[in-house]
Order: C-alpha cells, then sequence, then structure tokens
C-alpha cells in the first residue's frame, strides 16, 4: 500500500490506473464473445455507445472535480458535496458495494483464465467448483497484501501496464503472422480472410449459459470494462493536483481503450471463425464450421475464451497479460470499495456505520473495511461466473455514472456563485442526456435489477433525509432550493391579487418565540404553514453579531422542536415604537409581505409609562396607514411564560438580568452547551410591551368583574426577579384551569368560538375564526355569529339577509344571533367600572397634558364608550363559556381620541372573556361570493 505522503500525478495516479482497469478482464475472455454474438459492425457500436456514456460521465466528473479541493473519496464526495449528503450518502454506499463486486468479477475472470491451464484430470471436483475455490485463495492473498500494506503497489503499476501494453502488441503481431500450425487453423484462427470479414460483420445472438441473448444482454456483460474511468477518481485523495489530473488522465485513457478496444474486435472478426470443431481433419475441406449443424463446436468466437491467446504470436504472454489485467483491477477495487466506504463512515450519514470509520497505522488504513469487502467478495464469487456478475455491477456504475452527470447538470442550472470549474468542455444539457441515458441503459440491461438499484437509492436516500444529518457541505440542493424561491416570489410579484387568493400573511411582535409561546401558536394556527407568518423581536439595547446569531438559531431550533413554519427577524437599537415601524414598513420582499400585524394585549397599560401607551397606539396607527389590518390577543393570564423553560434554562435567564455583558458572552459563546433551544434573551422582555409580566414596580391589577369589585396589589417596588418569580406563581395558581396551559390553542377542547362582526371592516372578523375552526385542535367548536341590528322593527328580516350572506361566503356556523338593543344604556356597574379603570388618567380641561383624558374628551366619546360598555355586558351575557371570542376591534383616531381612553376601550372588550381577538380589518374584501 502506498503511504498518505506520496502524491501521484496524472501519468502514474489517472493514466495507467485508468488503463489498468479498463483494459481488464473483460479484454481477454469477453471481447471475442462479445464479436462472435454481435458481429463486428454491432460490437463496434457497442464499444463505441459504452465510450460515449463514459466520456459524457468523464466530461462532468471533470467539471466537478475542478470546481475547487477534491479530498479523499472520490466520487462519493464528489457526488455528496455537489448533491448533498441524501444523494452522496446513497450513492456511496452503492458504489463501495459495486467496487466489491468488481473485484470479485476480476478475480472470477482470473479464475477462468487459470482454469484453462490445468487438464481436466487435475481438477480437484469440477471446472466451476475449481474455479471458485482459486478465486478464493486469490482474494484471500489479495486481501493479505492490502492490510500487510504493500509499499510498492504504484510501482508494479508500470509494470503490469508493461505486461499488457505487451499481451496486445503479441495479440496484434500474432494476427499479421497469421496461424502457426494447422491445430490453430482447426481451432478457427484462419488470418486475414475477407469471407471470415463479411460472414462476421453481423450479428448471431445465440443462447449461452441458459440465455438467449440479444444487443442488451450482450452490452450488460461488456459494460463493466469501461468502469475502470473512475479508477483515478476514487484515489482523489493521493492525487498531486486532482483538478488537472483526472480530466487530463481519464479522458485520455477512455481515447486509448476505445481505439484499442474496437482495434481488437476488428481484428478479432477478421481472423476468426464464430464456431471451430478443432478436428484437423476438417482443415482441408475448410469445413470447421460444419460443427455448429450438430453442436458439436468447442472452438471459435462463439464458444471459447481463449482466442485472444489463440492469434497471438506467443501464447504465455496473453495469459500474463490476462493475469496482469485481472488482479491489478481486482486489487484497485480492493483498495477503492473500503476507502470510499470509509470516507462514507467518517461523514456519519448512517447508523451503526461508525464501526467501518476507523483506521488503523500512520496510513489510517481501513482494515475493517478490506474485512467487509473480502466477505462480499467471496459471497459473489461463489456465486456464478463472469456473465451472472457483470450486470449487477453495470447497474451500480451506471446509477453513479447517472448522478454524476445529473450534479453537473444540476450545478449548472442552479448556477450557484461557487460554481466555477476551471474545465471548460462540459454542457449541461449534455450532462443531463448522460445522466437519462445511464437510466435508461439500466432498464434495457435488466429492468429488474434496475429497479431494485433505483428502490435502494431511494431508501438510503429516505434514511439520511429522515436522519437529517449535521452537515453542511453547500450542495447545489441548497442552491437550486434559492433560485426556486427566488423564482417563485418573482412569479409571485407578476399575479394580480384577488379576493378568493387572498391569505392572511401575519407580523407578530412575539418577542422571542420562546417567550410568548400562545401567542406564537395562535398565530400559527392561523397561517399554519400555508401563509407567511414572521415574528418580530425588538431590542432596544445594541447587539453584537454573535449575540443575534445565537438568538437566531434559538428562534429556529424552538420554531422546529413545535413544528412551527416561521420566520423569525430582529430589530435592535431602537425603541419599540420606532422598531416596529421598521417591520411594518420594510417586512417582506414583494407581495410576499405581512398584511395583519398581530400583537399582544397590553396588560400593563394603566401602570407603564404613558409615553409608552401612546408608542403602542401610534404602532397601530402605523399599520393601518400601511394598509395592514390590526389583531390584538389576550389571555387571561397573560401570553408571557417561563413555564416551557427547564431549570437550568431558567437559571441562565436570572444570572443574564442580573449582568447584560454575561448574556452577550453567553448568548454568543455557550450556545452549543445549552440544554434546550428555548432559552432567550432577556432584554426582549420590552419588545412586545404586551403583558404585565415585563413591568416591575406598581402592578395593580383591575377586575373584569363589572360588579365593581375591584382588588389591589400591595404597591412596592419589586426587583425583577421578584417579580418573574410571583408570576410564576400566579400562573401555577392558574394551571387549576386547563386553559391557562400553554397548549390550550393547540389541543381539542370543549368550547364555542363566537364572532361579534360589529362592523364591515372587509370581512376579516369572520374569516380568521373561520380559518380557526378548519384545524384539527378546534374542529370540535361549532361557530357562532353574533351580529348588530339596525331596526329592531325588521330583525327577523334582517337576521335572514345575514344567514344568507354568510350562506354565500360558505362560512359554516352554527348560530346567528341578532343583538337589538346595542343602544341601550349600560348598567352602573359597568359604568363605575369603566370610570375605575381610567381614573389615573383624568386630568383638568384646562391642562396641558396631552396624554390624559378630559371631560371634553369622554363627553366627545360618550357614544361610542357606552357601546363599547355594552358590548362588554352582551359578551358576559352569551359568550362567557366561549373557547374564544372575536371582536371587530375600534378604530384609533388620531385627532380627538386619547391612547388612554382607546386603550380603555381595548380593555373593556379584551377583558370581556377569557380568551377575546380584537381584530380590525383595513377595509379590504377577505370574502367573496363567486367560485
Amino acid at each position: 500500500m502506498r503511504a498518505t505522503n506520496v502524491k501521484f500525478g496524472w501519468l502514474q495516479g489517472v493514466l495507467m490506473r485508468c488503463l489498468l482497469n479498463i483494459w481488464g478482464v473483460m479484454l481477454f475472455l469477453r471481447l471475442s464473445w462479445v464479436v462472435g454474438q454481435a458481429g463486428i459492425a454491432q460490437a463496434s457500436l457497442l464499444i463505441l455507445t459504452t465510450s460515449v456514456v463514459t466520456t459524457i460521465t468523464a466530461l462532468s466528473m471533470s467539471a466537478i472535480s475542478t470546481n475547487g479541493v477534491i479530498k479523499g473519496g472520490g466520487t462519493y464526495y464528489m457526488i455528496s458535496r455537489s448533491l448533498g449528503p441524501e444523494f452522496g450518502g446513497s450513492i456511496g454506499l452503492i458504489f463501495s458495494m459495486a467496487n466489491a463486486v468488481a473485484c470479485a468479477m476480476y478475480v472470477v475472470g482470473f479464475g477462468e483464465s487459470l482454469i484453462t491451464l490445468i487438464p481436466e484430470s487435475a481438477y480437484m471436483v469440477s471446472k466451476s467448483w475449481d474455479q471458485a475455490i482459486y478465486g478464493c485463495i486469490t482474494i484471500v492473498l489479495l486481501t493479505g497484501i492490502v492490510i500487510v500494506g504493500l509499499e510498492w503497489e504504484a510501482k508494479a503499476q508500470i509494470v503490469l501496464l508493461i505486461i499488457l501494453l505487451a499481451a496486445i502488441a503479441d495479440f496484434c503481431i500474432g494476427s499479421i503472422i497469421g496461424p502457426k500450425s494447422d491445430v490453430e487453423v482447426a481451432q478457427g484462427f484462419v488470418g486475414y480472410n475477407m469471407t471470415v470479414l463479411r460472414s462476421n460483420v453481423g450479428p448471431d445472438y445465440r443462447m449461452f449459459e441458459g440465455v438467449e441473448h440479444n444487443f442488451f444482454s450482450v452490452f450488460s456483460i461488456f459494460f463493466p470494462a469501461a468502469t475502470g474511468i473512475l479508477a483515478g477518481a476514487n484515489i482523489s485523495g493521493d492525487l498531486k493536483d486532482p483538478q488537472k489530473s483526472i480530466p487530463k488522465g481519464t479522458l485520455l485513457a477512455i481515447l486509448l481503450t476505445t481505439i484499442s478496444y474496437v482495434l481488437i474486435a476488428l481484428i478479432a472478426g477478421w481472423t476468426v471463425l464464430r464456431d471451430a470443431s478443432g478436428d484437423l481433419a476438417d482443415v482441408g475441406n475448410w469445413t470447421m464450421d460444419q460443427c455448429r449443424h450438430n453442436g458439436t463446436c468447442q472452438y471459435g468466437l462463439h464458444h471459447s475464451n481463449d482466442v485472444i491467446r489463440l492469434v497471438s504470436a506467443f501464447g504465455p504472454l496473453i495469459y500474463g497479460g490476462c493475469f496482469a489485467a485481472t488482479l491489478s483491477s481486482a486489487l484497485a477495487s480492493l483498495v477503492s470499495a473500503p476507502k470510499v466506504f470509509q470516507a462514507l463512515c467518517e461523514d456519519k450519514l448512517y447508523p451503526y456505520l461508525e464501526f467501518f470509520a476507523k483506521g488503523y497505522g500512520a496510513n489510517n488504513e481501513p482494515v475493517r473495511g478490506y474485512a467487509l469487502t473480502f466477505v462480499i467478495a467471496v459471497s459473489f464469487i461463489l456465486m456464478g461466473g463472469l456473465n451472472q456478475i457483470a450486470p449487477l455491477i453495470s447497474n451500480f456504475f451506471l446509477a453513479a455514472y447517472a448522478l454524476i452527470n445529473f450534479a453537473t447538470f444540476h450545478a449548472s442550472l442552479a448556477k450557484p456563485v461557487g460554481w466555477r470549474p476551471t474545465f471548460r468542455l462540459y454542457n449541461m444539457w449534455l450532462s443531463l442526456l448522460g445522466a437519462m441515458v445511464c437510466v435508461a441503459i439500466m432498464f434495457v440491461i435488466s429492468w429488474s435489477t434496475a429497479l431494485l438499484t433505483i428502490a435502494c437509492l431511494l431508501a438510503l436516500y429516505l434514511l439520511v433525509s429522515y436522519r437529517k444529518p449535521d452537515v453542511n457541505w453547500g450542495s447545489t440542493t441548497q442552491a437550486q432550493t434559492y433560485k426556486v424561491a427566488l423564482s417563485g416570489v418573482h412569479q409571485l410579484n407578476q399575479v394580480t391579487e384577488h379576493v378568493k387568493n387572498y391569505r392572511p400573511q401575519i407580523l407578530v411582535l412575539t418577542g422571542f418565540p420562546g417567550e410568548r409561546p400562545l401567542l406564537t401558536d395562535f398565530t400559527y394556527l392561523l397561517t399554519k404553514g400555508l401563509s407567511l407568518m414572521l415574528c418580530g423581536h425588538i431590542l432596544q439595547s445594541p447587539v453584537n453579531h454573535r449575540t443575534r446569531e445565537a438568538l437566531s438559531n434559538r428562534a429556529y431550533h424552538w420554531f422546529l422542536k413545535r413544528k412551527i413554519k416561521a420566520f423569525y427577524t430582529l430589530v435592535d437599537d431602537v425603541s419599540f415604537k420606532d422598531g416596529a415601524s421598521a417591520l411594518i414598513q420594510a417586512s417582506g420582499v414583494g407581495k410576499l409581505k405581512p398584511n395583519i400585524l398581530m400583537m399582544g394585549f397590553k396588560e400593563d397599560w394603566q401602570t407603564c409609562d404613558r409615553s409608552a401607551l401612546a408608542d403602542y397606539v401610534d404602532v397601530m396607527h402605523k399599520a393601518l396607514d400601511v394598509h395592514m389590518a390590526l389583531a390584538l390577543l389576550r389571555v387571561e393570564g397573560g401570553l408571557y411564560t417561563r413555564d416551557a423553560l427547564d431549570s437550568d434554562l431558567q437559571a441562565y435567564l436570572d444570572d443574564a438580568a442580573r449582568d447584560h455583558s454575561a448574556l452577550q458572552r453567553s448568548m454568543g459563546d455557550n450556545f452549543k452547551d445549552s440544554k434546550s433551544t428555548e432559552s432567550l434573551n432577556t432584554q426582549s422582555r420590552g419588545s412586545s410591551l404586551s403583558d404585565v409580566s415585563i413591568v416591575s414596580g406598581e402592578l395593580p391589577k383591575v377586575s373584569p368583574d363589572p360588579t365593581g369589585k375591584f382588588q389591589k396589589q400591595n404597591k412596592e417596588s419589586k426587583t425583577l426577579g421578584d417579580v418573574v418569580r410571583r408570576i410564576g406563581i400566579v400562573n401555577r395558581a392558574r394551571r387549576v384551569s386547563s386553559f391557562t396551559s400553554v397548549e390550550q390553542f393547540t389541543k381539542k377542547q370543549a368550547g364555542t368560538v363566537d364572532v361579534w362582526w360589529l362592523y364591515d371592516d372587509g370581512g376579516l372578523t369572520l374569516l380568521l375564526p373561520y380559518i380557526l375552526s378548519t384545524r384539527r385542535a378546534w374542529a370540535t367548536c361549532p361557530l357562532r355569529v353574533f351580529t348588530l341590528a339596525n331596526k329592531n322593527t325588521e330583525m327577523e328580516i334582517e337576521e335572514r339577509n345575514m344567514a344568507s350572506l354568510l350562506s354565500k361566503f360558505r362560512i359554516d356556523y352554527s348560530a346567528l344571533k341578532m343583538i337589538p338593543d346595542i343602544t341601550k344604556k349600560p348598567r352602573d356597574a359597568t359604568l363605575a367600572y369603566f370610570d375605575q379603570l381610567i381614573a389615573p388618567f383624568r386630568t383638568p380641561d384646562d391642562t396641558n397634558d396631552n396624554m390624559g383624558i378630559t371631560e371634553a374628551d369622554l363627553l366627545a366619546a360618550r357614544e361610542r364608550t357606552n357601546r363599547y360598555l355594552r358590548v362588554r355586558e352582551l359578551i358576559n351575557e352569551h359568550s362567557s363559556g366561549a373557547r374564544l371570542v372575536c371582536v371587530t376591534q375600534p378604530m384609533p383616531r388620531r385627532r380627538g381620541l386619547p391612547p388612554a381612553l382607546y386603550a380603555a376601550w381595548l380593555a373593556v372588550l379584551a377583558t370581556a372573556a377569557q380568551r377575546v381577538l380584537l381584530v380590525r380589518g383595513n377595509h379590504a374584501a377577505v370574502l367573496t361570493f363567486y367560485s
């Protein structure tokens, strides 16, 4: 074995290896039989067809090999790094198997040539069994050689090549000299003869070894002669310059061997009869071929594997050439199979194969791979002769050739910037044609074997896809994914929008998604991978690149764990208002951009800084300004939770809260050591401004009970850790109800979905609950629709009209109720409840405080205030037990409506039930009558 520090050039490393493998057992033992079956014309066509396939494959392989550094692993390395681990892993196993079986084929060829030197009287058992015994002995010796490590293997190639060239020259010289005795004439060698040439030009397919042959069956037996083109690529790690050596050596080897095969086929068909009796008595009458009529022929192209020796000038040299060809090819395959298999096992693409990745000695020899190859080779040696083994190898190698060609085509099609092969003599469409021809030949040779090969490839492909190995090789599959996505976005940009194709594309301000799993899960129920979902995270502090990457990685791991198809985007070093404005305006690309802004309800609206409350309302204004719809979700108990985080992650969050610099370090440096992907950056607690859990200091809580039984919590300052711990205790106490669990939106539960459709906002208030009702976890929740009646006297007519409208919209609902008394004055307790809500914001009329609520503001908005308070009472009356209440959200006004008063309206509606979704469409129609 060669040492790893020895590097070969193109002549010794590629050309010689390819010549030794292509001029293998088929040249001496089967080429004459191919000419006998197919005739000179079809035999030449068969050889040229083989050469076309191998030449196209060599061109494709040259393009891949010159597109960057090629390491050990040969064909497996090229395909895996080009098409990805799925294709690479499947073809790596198949190719290793093909090389192991090829080793068996070459050893069987050696046994066939050796058995011709042994008289029948000296057989130990029978011809076939003796052949298998000699083959097993040979494979044992060869395996011993490669395990021990034969330093002179590379130098021995020169000697073997000289013997091969001498044997070919011996054959050509012998054909010119002609038969040296009547015995040779009786055995069918008659020298150059035009009559013989004319008779041997056409085909003469016959039954042989129980098989009725045709062009394709003969092709399948001969094709393994072409598999030697990968001999140089298989030792890519041991070449000085693989980028130059592989193309030059491989293409020159194909040219030389094609010329030699066609020449030898022509000489054999011109000088040797198809049938010969071997009887000297037939020579005088020139009736050597008459034996075909009685089936007694033992010589000639059809019957003898010894034709090449018969024609040669010095017979023993042909045996030497045959032995050199078979043993060198067997040795090369015995080395190639474990080397490729070891490279595959080192990449850990398949389970339980790491055992074979271990190498031994300074050269990291795959001794375990040698042992496995030995077992496979012996099995196939005992299975049968050349004609049984060859078609199997043909399918394996054709599959490898097809993927090499497809890899080049795919890279040229995807056009990644990294695809810059220095070898230019390739064409993507020629590579595609080569791949298609290889697959076609597989089925023509044997459709059953082809199906089996493809099934194995598919099974191995799916196994790697399922395991999702942690490798990133920059494959063209990744590049094609990007190209297809980009092309799809461009095509989408040309599509005219239509109401029938409306999809809710949602920008949801979750902060880090794991902080507010309820909000994230609920939003995903509406998109469900069928439309865009973008989780926005706004940080008010600057974040370095490593922290940003860590947050992004953790967010996508969290999505993956919860099987959520969404995107995550982070904006830092901005206020909440500016960050949200940036996300609203810049998110998305083309028409693939959000059309709904979803936020959590701002639980701390009474206690937070008033500028923060104004910013919260201004974000809604901004969304409506850019023609986006609004949605606010409130859940009793809040949206923020740490229950899903492990104890070690909770400790991590506490440490990060105390030391900001530690947060920066831990997010960047210790990401891989985290046991969970659900940890998050504590800065994100201010990114949504929509939950009581983010507030420290005074936390007065207003009961949603309109009876006036208000309770305030102790007004004492708390640290952030105290607040978080207190919130955790409160949340655990609320676990008495199954609805307060993190999974309350994703698990099946009883209850109705009540829609309070107060205004015509385009139909979004009705569409979102309907989408929700189509999800499996909500399929058992009937949809009830509540809407307002314009006139009490015409309620029955309006109800029929509304039922007809819903029917035309194809909205499946269980109940429809018209509300007649919406203008009725709210109860005194409800009015008192509202006065208590806005009490912290009341200011005199003559004040300059634009954030407060004056008496004039209340008088101007009294009608709307009473309307929302009345809606709250009706929701308490009709929808107190609903699983979700969806209400049309009041429209914010820039002038004449203080942010605090608008927030109070939102609180009145949002706290009317345990789970409330406030929705405000942008008045664009999202429902249609028409199909």
